[in-house]
């Protein structure tokens, strides 16, 4: 069974002062309290940990070798304690960020790492996620907070919407786009019947993002569609349209630049647009921390930053 910590404590400064005297003055409780938890800590390890000579203790084989397992804890605990005293008055320690995986891959690490020139203590685990994982992520305590697809068909979450705090940071829209090649030969028209005949470059068969694309156009949705393509990233998808493979759902800052050469062909049956809310999400009556408050204060800037030179809000 594990000893009484508070008795390893003072077992820690009886070592360092070689007097229970000295040690309950450190301590700032009585010589005898000191003795007495001593003799406890003696008889729970059923071993003499020091021997008395001219007015000293002096610790025994079981005694140092004890000395040397709790000093590494007292040390590591001290040092740990003045990191947490250092983290409430300058951000500092680790950050635990959720993001999705394309958003997260190309905004998040250059954006740390001007935040990190700033505050060198700061340090970050990223993970990059599906939107269901990262909500779990978050409840379960594993994330500090994420920033998270929010689309109606992603809020199934652990505790509903109501039990989190949900920021918008940044609003993209989803462009529904082919090649300047498949559209000449394939697309015949953007009425409802036309483009559901069409191939579809699919994430990881999951249909929900054309069915809403769909929805929102026409007001109704397709129940099955020709997948040509299944990839598990935008960037995938993005070269299955220029390769002609077919249409595509994705982002449309990630193709901007193509659409306007003409490579790629968004397809736009009306003015509605269909736009993903990228959320900052954490636990409601969670408080987050001068680190945490600082970096989502700066990725915030830098973040639009970005989007503004790619025009997007």
């Amino acid at each position: 069974m594990l000893p009484d910590l508070n008795r390893l404590k003072i077992f820690f400064h009886i070592f360092n002062e070689r007097s229970s005297t000295k040690a309950a003055q450190v301590l700032h409780i009585t010589q005898s309290g000191v003795s007495q938890h001593l003799k406890k800590l003696e008889e729970e390890l059923q071993t003499q940990l020091f021997t008395r000579v001219n007015r000293r203790l002096v610790p025994t084989a079981t005694g140092k070798q004890l000395y040397k397992i709790v000093q590494n804890f007292m040390n590591d605990l001290e040092h740990e304690v003045r990191q947490i005293n250092v983290g409430l008055e300058t951000p500092s320690g680790p950050l635990r960020i959720g993001a999705p995986t394309e958003f997260g891959n190309i905004y998040l690490p250059p954006i740390f790492g001007s935040f990190r020139r700033k505050y060198p203590g700061v340090t970050m685990q990223l993970e990059l996620q599906e939107p269901k994982i990262l909500f779990e992520m978050v409840a379960s305590g594993e994330l500090d907070f994420s920033y998270i697809d929010i689309l109606p068909f992603f809020m199934d979450t652990p505790g509903g919407p109501a039990a989190y705090s949900i920021e918008p940071v940044v609003r993209e829209e989803f462009v529904l786009a082919c090649s300047r090649e498949y559209y000449r030969a394939k697309v015949a028209g953007t009425g409802y019947d036309q483009l559901k005949k069409l191939d579809f470059i699919g994430y990881k068969k999951d249909i929900a993002l054309f069915q809403s694309w769909f929805k929102l156009h026409f007001m109704r949705e397709p129940q099955q569609i020709d997948l040509s393509f299944i990839a598990d990233s935008s960037g995938a998808i993005v070269s299955a349209i220029k390769a002609g493979l077919g249409a595509g759902i994705t982002v449309s800052h990630l193709m901007n630049r193509e659409i306007d050469t003409g490579q790629i062909i968004a397809i736009r049956p009306g003015t509605e647009k269909l736009e993903n809310t990228i959320s900052c999400v954490q636990f409601k009556d969670k408080k987050p921390s001068i680190t945490e408050t600082a970096f989502q204060e700066h990725f915030l800037l830098e973040l639009r930053k970005n989007y503004a030179k790619l025009g997007v809000r």
